[in-house]
C-alpha cells in the first residue's frame, strides 16, 4: 500500500510539473503553493511554506515569502520547483493575467452569459465552490466596481494569486470549467467579462443574495 501511495504522489507531482511548464511557456507567472497534508485538532495543515500558514486557511498560499521578487522565472527554475514536492500551482495576476473571482451561482449565470455573448474564456474552479474567470492583464481598474465594491465579486491583480489545477484542496481538486486552449490561450479584456458578470448579477434581484452564496 505505501508504494502504491508513493507512486502515485510521485505521479501528480510530475502532473503538476508539466502543467507548471506549460503556463510558464505561455508566460504566464507561476509560483509554488503550499499543499494539504491532512490536518491537526480539526484544522486544515498545509506544508511546503517558508513559514507556517495561518491555522486553518482554506487554500494554497505562496510556498516563498519573496514570492513577488520570483515573479516570471523561466521554464527551468519552474521545473525545479517542482523536482522534489508536490507544490500547489498557484498564478500570479498583475500585467499577464488577472481573474475575477466569485460564487458558484454568480459562476454559473455568468459562463451562461459567456456562452450566450460567444465568447471563450478560461475559468477555473475550486472545491470550495470559487470561480475565477481569467482576462488579459494590465489593467488599472476594475471591470465591474460596483459588484467588486457590493462583495459579490473579487479582483485579483497586481499583489495578488490564484490555484489552478490540478492543485489540490484538503477536500477536492482544482479544475477547469473552461480550459485555456479552448480560446486559444488569448485571454479577453477584464471588460467582456465585466459585462457578463453584470448580466449574471442582473438575474438575481438582490446583489447581497450572490454574496452570501459566495461566502
Amino acid at each position: 500500500m505505501e508504494a502504491s501511495v508513493t507512486g502515485w504522489a510521485g505521479a501528480f507531482r510530475i502532473e503538476l510539473r508539466v502543467q507548471a511548464i506549460e503556463l510558464a511557456s505561455r508566460g504566464w507567472s507561476v509560483l509554488p503553493g503550499t499543499f494539504p497534508v491532512g490536518s491537526e485538532a480539526g484544522a486544515r495543515v498545509w506544508s511546503g511554506s517558508d513559514a507556517a500558514p495561518p491555522a486553518g486557511v482554506a487554500h494554497p498560499v505562496p510556498v516563498h515569502a519573496d514570492w513577488q521578487d520570483r515573479l516570471g522565472a523561466g521554464v527551468a527554475q519552474v521545473a525545479q520547483w517542482w523536482s522534489e514536492q508536490p507544490y500547489s500551482l498557484l498564478v500570479a495576476t498583475g500585467d499577464q493575467v488577472e481573474a475575477l473571482e466569485t460564487g458558484a451561482e454568480l459562476g454559473r449565470r455568468t459562463a451562461r452569459a459567456l456562452r450566450s455573448l460567444g465568447v471563450p474564456v478560461p475559468i477555473v474552479a475550486t472545491p470550495d465552490a470559487r470561480w475565477y474567470f481569467l482576462a488579459a492583464g494590465g489593467s488599472t481598474t476594475a471591470a465591474c466596481p460596483e459588484l467588486v465594491a457590493a462583495g459579490a465579486v473579487r479582483r485579483h491583480s497586481t499583489g495578488s494569486w490564484l490555484p489552478v489545477p490540478p492543485s489540490t484542496f484538503h477536500h477536492g481538486v482544482v479544475h477547469w470549467r473552461v480550459k485555456p486552449e479552448v480560446c486559444g490561450w488569448r485571454l479577453p479584456s477584464p471588460e467582456i467579462i465585466g459585462d457578463a458578470l453584470r448580466i449574471g448579477a442582473d438575474a438575481v434581484q438582490d446583489v447581497a443574495e450572490l454574496v452570501v452564496a459566495g461566502n
